[in-house]
């Protein structure tokens, strides 16, 4: 269970068709990175500055195998930038992961004398249970975050059979050329985990209920969110019900957590539009397509976005 555990706080902590808007030429300095890394199948959008060029790939973590895509071209395309922009990074210490052994019980159950029917209404406590005699699992007992985690890693299988993630691919192009990658931010250990001690059960509900909905449509969901995103139909991948169970499971949802994720990413966007050469940031889609979102603040400020139609 501590396994699962620290599985869960990892995950929840991320074509074929030319996208709907217009192409136009970017600066020849720049123009063959943009084009071999829309060549690479995923979703981006380019930002021309008075000196560079900003590079915004939507990143949906855990791909299948099944929606192929060319991650070598996007190695490649990273291979030319000047700067790369990737996402939050986690300190966990050692002192961390023995919090987890000792105390984790604390987050993967409900409160002492507590079961599920004392938090669900009738409705809710049914579906429940018809996903718990389904997959043969005790849900009564354990924490709604880790049941929603269950029902969408273990029962739905979204993250096994999976190839490159955006981040990875970027990461290694990074190493191997020798530039510079910058983290939006860093998340420690011992904030998450008092947060996540401090939370009540019921703040849960929306990913339960999220989860829950996902897993009783099925498995056909995931290929589904595969092939929208390969496919730059950005608005379906938001209203993929997998993709709806992550954004409002933790820490997306939390008051703190949530909005210091989505402020790192704008504050870090606009710095690198000042920046001269190529700038490539892989941002998580849901930050960048939600109302309000990356995309929507960048086109605020009265910059020109070329790219897949988000909304």
């Amino acid at each position: 269970m501590i396994r699962q555990l620290v599985i869960s706080l990892s995950l929840l902590c991320a074509g074929s068709t030319l996208p709907a808007a217009a192409q136009d030429a970017v600066p020849d300095a720049a123009e063959e990175v943009v084009v071999t890394a829309r060549n690479s199948g995923a979703p981006m959008w380019t930002v021309e500055t008075p000196t560079g060029v900003l590079l915004v790939v939507g990143e949906i973590r855990n791909v299948p195998k099944a929606t192929p895509w060319y991650p070598d071209r996007l190695e490649r395309a990273a291979g030319g930038a000047q700067r790369i922009i990737l996402g939050t990074r986690a300190k966990v210490s050692p002192g961390d992961i023995l919090r987890l052994i000792f105390r984790g019980g604390k987050l993967t159950k409900l409160p002492d004398g507590k079961v599920a029917a004392d938090y669900l209404d009738a409705p809710r406590l049914a579906r429940l249970r018809a996903l718990a005699v389904r997959y043969e699992q005790d849900y009564d007992r354990r924490n709604f975050l880790m049941t929603a985690f269950d029902l969408l890693s273990r029962r739905l299988a979204f993250t096994r059979d999976t190839g490159d993630d955006a981040t990875d691919v970027v990461r290694k192009a990074a190493r191997r050329a020798d530039i510079p990658t910058h983290p939006v931010g860093e998340m420690r250990g011992e904030d998450m985990l008092d947060n996540l001690f401090a939370a009540a059960p019921e703040t849960h509900l929306p990913c339960l209920d999220a989860a829950m909905a996902a897993a009783e449509i099925g498995p056909d969901i995931v290929t589904a969110r595969g092939k929208a995103w390969t496919g730059f139909d950005i608005p379906a991948v938001m209203a993929n019900p997998l993709e709806t169970a992550l954004g409002r499971c933790w820490p997306w949802t939390d008051d703190s957590f949530g909005g210091a994720l989505r402020d790192q990413w704008v504050d870090a966007i606009d710095a690198a539009v000042a920046e001269p050469g190529v700038t490539l940031a892989v941002v998580p889609i849901r930050v960048l397509a939600e109302k309000g979102g990356v995309l929507d603040r960048i086109e605020a400020r009265g910059l020109a976005i070329k790219g897949p139609v988000w909304r």
